[in-house]
């Protein structure tokens, strides 16, 4: 028999699954292609730790999956010790259906085995999570989410004890422990679970979490100076940014903040959402019915966990632009070394962080404004591993981390990005240049008069099914196997393979160490400055490609944009135009 049948007869067989469950697959019975879906692969546990749609399946998220997930991170924290168990595991979730019901059963599992929770009363942000591991000293955390994701996914994101995700090692290891648990028997039933170890984390955190947020405002006297005229619209994405954002908001002095009604109830299903992501415009479409009726010229939307934050402002037309995370992270960084400049506050060991898929205009900020930028691979838990090397020799003052996946993260109380801080940032930095006359597209056009043009643009392609992973990496091999002699016209002067951590000279043949740890990464670097990477996504079934372009002015920069996107195309054997986000 077929291992996916085997696994399959190993569900519909044992009696520790609910009947709901049960009913599940027996109503699957006669489909083949929907057991093996389900059946047919586990799901990987990375340092991002789980992502899947929800139901019945060693490859779904389950209780059964999550109860499992965590069965090996309560065995990874008893081999560490007794102190571990007794710093405890700090758990939250966010608006997704079944996330309170996958939180408590982390609970019991985690309890089950003498290990201490700390367990948030309801849905709250996700550098929530992160900041709670740091305060209460916790061991490690789990957050029930699946971020942006369509509805009918979740997932479950394991933090360590700096508040971060955990390095690879640490997450093998973990890994390796829940393979080798029985999904049923190796588990702790419900009745195993002790109470009396879960401290329930309520409003008395959320004040705490608050005053760090509001510890890290930068020129905070450019509210009260615009307050009467700026005019803010709000939506959470029907997440959990819908109490403490506004809360943070207010608390700054914004006088106007309008919300977005028919989004601010937690709502796992999204109603009218295709995708909950802020870094679609289609995410804003309620916002901007909100923003026309009060005449405001600027609408923030976090995701539903409420790590990411996007905007659209209005330009000198009236009409509502989105502002790209890649302009998001360059404008905070010249708002927060301009604002301290003014102030006399700037540090003179000041540092800042971004990914090597994030935009080049942040090299050139911080050139002029002499701040060390460090380039790390993509995910928060990279940048989050510089600023605690940074903490641990003593040495620079942290100034922002980003992402170009509209991620930012300021202050050290929390080590994943933030879109409450975020909020708050781009509400002072919207008011700063409203004293000045200038919208928020006025402000990005004003970067690219001082720093040159840098333009963007992104492109996934999803490959789902049964062969999806194999035609990510059967993709990725092809263009490893690709050496590119030019980009749109300009020769290609270094490959960097990520997976291989080699970097390659293609005028002198010298290939040396990228200094990045392993990850499925290409990279291809071009003579006139112009970038092409290309990378599977570690949560989704897609491979994401970015073009990081620029040229002396509007017109060179679109057009370089436009050649490398070509360029790429015909690397991957594309028509012209199928790279569109």
């Amino acid at each position: 028999m077929q291992d996916f049948k085997v696994r399959y007869q190993h569900w519909l067989d044992s009696d520790k699954i609910d009947e709901a469950t049960k009913a599940e697959l027996i109503a699957i019975k006669d489909n083949d292609e929907e057991i093996e879906f389900r059946f047919g692969s586990y799901m990987e546990f990375g340092t991002g730790g789980l992502r899947s749609k929800m139901g019945a399946g060693c490859g779904m998220m389950n209780i059964y999956t999550v109860a499992q997930a965590t069965e090996g991170l309560a065995r990874a924290l008893e081999e560490i010790g007794q102190e571990a168990k007794d710093k405890g595991v700090i758990i939250g979730c966010d608006s997704r259906n079944n996330s309170p019901l996958f939180q408590r059963r982390c609970a019991e599992v985690l309890t089950a085995h003498g290990i201490k929770v700390y367990l948030f009363e309801s849905l709250r942000p996700t550098p929530m999570l992160s900041a709670g591991v740091r305060y209460f000293g916790c061991a490690a955390g789990i957050n029930i989410t699946a971020s942006h994701n369509p509805a009918e996914y979740n997932g479950y994101k394991l933090y360590w004890n700096d508040g971060a995700q955990p390095t690879s090692e640490i997450a093998d290891h973990v890994a390796h422990l829940i393979h080798t648990t029985d999904i049923f028997e190796g588990v702790p039933s419900r009745e195993m679970a002790k109470d009396e170890l879960i401290t329930i984390v309520g409003k008395e955190f959320d004040e705490i979490f608050m005053d760090k947020v509001l510890c890290e405002q930068v020129y905070p006297d450019v509210i009260a100076k615009a307050a009467d005229n700026l005019q803010v619209v709000y939506t959470p994405l029907c997440g959990a940014g819908y109490k403490i954002v506004p809360e943070v908001l207010k608390r700054i002095g914004i006088k106007h903040l309008y919300t977005v009604d028919c989004q601010m109830t937690p709502n796992g299903n999204f109603p009218g959402l295709a995708k909950p992501n802020p870094e679609y415009p289609a995410a804003f479409a309620e916002g901007i019915k909100v923003a026309t009726e009060v005449n405001s010229d600027i609408i923030i939307a976090n995701d539903p966990d409420c790590d990411r934050i996007g905007i659209m402002a209005r330009d000198n037309n009236g009409e509502f632009k989105c502002v790209t995370g890649n302009q998001m992270g360059s404008l905070l960084l010249d708002y927060i070394f301009t604002a301290l400049e003014e102030q006399g506050k700037m540090p003179v060991d000041a540092y800042a962080i971004k990914t090597i898929v994030s935009s080049e205009m942040p090299t050139a900020i911080c050139k002029k404004h002499n701040v060390a930028l460090h380039n790390v691979l993509t995910g928060f838990k990279f940048i989050a591993e510089v600023v605690g090397e940074h903490e641990e020799k003593g040495e620079g003052t942290f100034m922002l981390g980003f992402e170009e996946s509209y991620g930012y993260m300021k202050g050290p109380y929390s080590r994943d990005k933030d879109g409450v801080v975020a909020a708050m940032l781009i509400c002072e930095m919207a008011a700063y240049y409203s004293l000045r006359g200038m919208t928020m597209i006025d402000a990005v056009e004003s970067l690219y008069g001082k720093y040159g043009y840098y333009m963007e643009n992104s492109a996934e392609i999803y490959m789902e099914g049964l062969d999806g992973k194999e035609k990510i990496a059967a993709l990725m091999e092809a263009l490893r196997a690709t050496e590119p002699k030019e980009i749109a016209g300009s020769r290609v002067i270094n490959i960097r393979d990520y997976r291989a951590q080699t970097s390659k000279d293609t005028l002198t043949g010298d290939v040396v160490p990228t200094g990045l740890p392993k990850s499925n990464v290409m990279y291809f670097l071009a003579e006139n400055g112009c970038v092409v990477v290309a990378r599977p996504s570690g949560t989704e079934p897609k491979i994401k490609f970015y073009i990081l372009a620029n040229g002396k002015d509007e017109e060179s920069a679109v057009a370089n944009t436009k050649a490398c996107t070509n360029a790429l195309e015909d690397m991957l054997g594309l028509a012209h135009g199928s790279l569109k986000k």
